[in-house]
């Protein structure tokens, strides 16, 4: 038994457990109660109810250039109305062959389907010509925005301030969104408990957790005593709609943490194949009604974890955007089967780095610079990238971003990067 819980049969991918964290997200929400914000506070808020638009948007044909407006299949020259329409005004409706000055924004009239701009035209005795058009020209028409009855977002996405824009424009000025959740965070190891070593994590999973729009609660820390653990973790989860832990998810004698959520639940899955960042483990707590997400206790492997694998519970998005570059150094990696997640530091375009220039290939791409590479301001290994040590070095923490990789990367070669700011 021993021996089994050292081997790596239990472990997954890192994006099958971000997969299955998604899945639990989709069975958890509806627990959760709702409540109705005003737009300008729904950033990083939940939908609890899809939104279809309740009218067309623009409602009515708008000009999109100061000019002239006429019905696109009539011939010139065309006798142009004495009257101006502005933004503010209720147009006039045109007869077959007359035209109308318009500004731009101002609503289009019945009768008009194009724009002629001011400049392409000519106007001699009341009479119009120009340039030929096609209708629609310069004309931003009615529902051509969004359309009444058209579904803009589902219920579950989690809403960002460039929402505001749309949902102001649809007259909508509050939805229902899901309420945050209510997080506890427990650190474990009588380390931290007796205060010999600072409690690195729960500051840093407070503001992830913020960041992603719940609330955050430090409830302190517990030694290294199974029964502590396990009956904090269930008084937590009575008060909590969530159990964080950091610390303990090992396999060493005194690693309590996953023991006590199969004891108290249902794990779905410990250790995900990802370094640094590997035991992980979730759980639900059916009789408490919670879920448990136990973390690493070594801070840079805990962020890592925590943000490509937790993330997608609070934040309903596993997606990664990246910026691409190129890699300053080659780094190997010793164990292959699992993902490794390089930090790195950005260097400009390389112009002023000779030793990387060639890393840059011509192509304008920023230089990464495995941030632990000996040749970095942080010399953690040679060549062979060192997961173990990089996850406790808090020097770590000053890179942009990190090369997720599953093999060694060359140096010059094309990689993407994944920026924090993306997975924060």
């Amino acid at each position: 038994m021993e021996a089994a819980e050292h081997d790596h049969d239990d472990l997954i991918a890192w994006d099958d457990g971000a997969a299955r964290v998604l899945r639990l997200r989709e069975r958890w929400l509806p627990h959760l109660g709702t409540e109705r914000v005003e737009i300008d506070r729904l950033t990083g808020r939940t939908l609890a109810e899809p939104i279809d638009s309740p009218v067309d948007v623009p409602a009515q044909s708008h000009a999109t250039m100061d000019g002239y407006a006429f019905d696109a299949t009539d011939e010139y020259p065309l006798t142009v109305v004495d009257a101006d329409v502005y933004p503010e005004d209720e147009p006039p409706s045109l007869a077959a062959g007359e035209a109308i000055r318009i500004a731009t924004g101002a609503p289009v009239p019945a009768g008009a389907n194009a724009v002629l701009k001011r400049e392409e035209a000519t106007v001699e005795d009341g009479q119009l010509t120009g340039t030929v058009l096609d209708p629609g020209t310069y004309v931003y028409e009615r529902g051509s925005n969004v359309a009444a009855g058209e579904r803009l977002f589902e219920a579950g996405e989690r809403l960002s301030p460039k929402d505001a824009i749309l949902l102001g424009d649809l007259g909508i000025d509050a939805v229902e969104v899901r309420t945050p959740l209510s997080v506890g965070l427990l650190a474990t190891g009588t380390e931290i408990h007796e205060g010999r070593h600072r409690d690195l994590d729960s500051p840093m999973l407070a503001g992830l957790i913020r960041s992603w729009g719940h609330d955050a609660t430090y409830e302190g820390s517990v030694p290294d005593t199974y029964e502590r653990v396990e009956s904090e973790i269930a008084e937590l989860a009575r008060e909590h709609d969530v159990v964080v832990t950091t610390g303990g998810t090992s396999v060493g004698k005194k690693d309590y943490v996953v023991r006590a959520l199969h004891s108290l639940g249902d794990v779905l899955f410990h250790r995900v194949r990802l370094r640094p960042g590997k035991p992980i483990a979730v759980a639900e707590l059916p009789d408490h009604d919670a879920v448990a997400i136990a973390i690493p206790g070594k801070p840079v492997g805990a962020h890592a974890v925590t943000t490509l694998v937790a993330r997608p519970f609070f934040t309903g998005d596993a997606s990664l955007p990246t910026v691409p570059a190129r890699m300053a150094r080659h780094v190997d990696i010793a164990t292959p089967g699992f993902a490794y997640a390089i930090p790195v530091t950005f260097e400009g375009d390389g112009a002023g780095d000779t030793d990387s220039a060639d890393a840059t290939d011509g192509d304008g791409s920023p230089t990464a610079m495995p941030l632990g590479h000996v040749d970095s301001d942080l010399a953690v290994y040679e060549s062979a990238f060192d997961p173990s040590v990089l996850s406790s070095s808090t020097r770590a923490t000053r890179a942009d971003g990190f090369v997720l990789t599953g093999e060694g990367v060359e140096r010059g070669q094309a990689v993407d990067v994944v920026p924090y700011s993306a997975v924060e």
